[in-house]
C-alpha cells in the first residue's frame, strides 16, 4: 500500500479510513491529537496554517481528505468554506508541492458548481478546484447520507434522516439512486481500495460506484 497521509482523521470516514488501512502505515494531520492511533502511524498535530507546508515537506504519495463540517457546526457559511474549500484546497497545494501524484477526496452527491444550493456550489467549485491542480489521478467520492456513529454531539436532522433511510433508499431509483443513504464504513473501504489504484484521471464515484470499488 502506498505510503498514504489523512487529514480529516477525526471524523467518522476518517476514523474508519484509518482502520481499514490495518497494519499498513499512515500518516495522520490533525488540529489536536487523534485518540486509539496504533504505534504504527505517524501522527503529526499543528495549525490549520501549516499543514500545506507540512504535508509538502512530509512528500506522501496519497494525500486522502475526509475533511468536512455543517454550517450548523462551523456557525456561518463564511467559516464552513473556510474548511469545505480552502482548507481542503490548502492541503492538496501542500501535497502537490510536495510531488504526490493521487488524491482522494470526500466531496458530495450532488456538487455543483453553479448549484443553487450554498453547501452543494461549494462542494462543485472545491472539486473544480482540485481537478485544475493537476493531480494524476484523483478520486472524488460523492457520497449520500451517511450512516454510522459520528463523534460528538449528535446531529438531530441527521439522526432523523438515518432512521428514515430504509424507506426513502427504496424509494430512489435510476439516476435518484446516487441520493441513497450509504455507511461511513463502506465509504471508507472504498478509499483505501483506491488507494492502491495506479491508472491517472479524474474519477468520480456515487453510491452505487463506491459500493462496487468497496466489495
Amino acid at each position: 500500500m502506498p505510503d498514504a497521509l489523512i487529514v480529516g482523521a477525526t471524523g467518522m470516514v476518517g476514523r474508519a479510513v484509518i482502520d481499514h488501512f490495518g497494519s499498513a502505515p499512515v500518516t495522520v494531520l490533525a488540529r489536536r491529537p487523534v485518540a486509539g492511533l496504533a504505534p504504527h502511524h505517524k501522527e503529526l498535530v499543528a495549525p490549520p496554517e501549516r499543514w500545506a507546508d507540512i504535508i509538502a515537506a512530509e512528500k506522501p504519495a496519497i494525500l486522502i481528505s475526509c475533511l468536512g463540517t455543517t454550517i450548523r457546526q462551523a456557525g456561518s457559511q463564511a467559516a464552513f468554506r473556510a474548511v469545505d474549500h480552502d482548507l481542503v484546497l490548502a492541503a492538496a497545494r501542500g501535497a502537490r508541492a510536495g510531488g504526490t501524484p493521487h488524491m482522494i477526496v470526500v466531496s458530495s452527491v450532488g456538487a455543483a458548481a453553479k448549484s443553487g444550493n450554498f453547501y452543494l456550489r461549494t462542494k462543485g467549485q472545491t472539486e473544480n478546484d482540485l481537478v485544475a491542480l493537476g493531480f494524476d489521478r484523483l478520486d472524488l467520492i460523492r457520497p449520500g447520507l451517511l450512516r454510522g456513529e459520528r463523534p460528538g454531539p449528535q446531529r438531530l436532522g441527521e439522526g432523523l434522516a438515518t432512521i428514515a433511510a430504509p424507506l426513502t433508499d427504496a424509494l430512489l431509483h435510476g439516476r435518484f439512486r446516487r441520493y441513497r443513504s450509504i455507511s461511513g464504513d463502506k465509504v471508507a473501504a472504498a478509499i483505501v481500495a483506491l488507494a492502491g489504484q495506479r491508472d491517472s484521471g479524474v474519477y468520480i464515484h456515487e453510491n452505487d460506484a463506491i459500493r462496487a470499488v468497496a466489495d
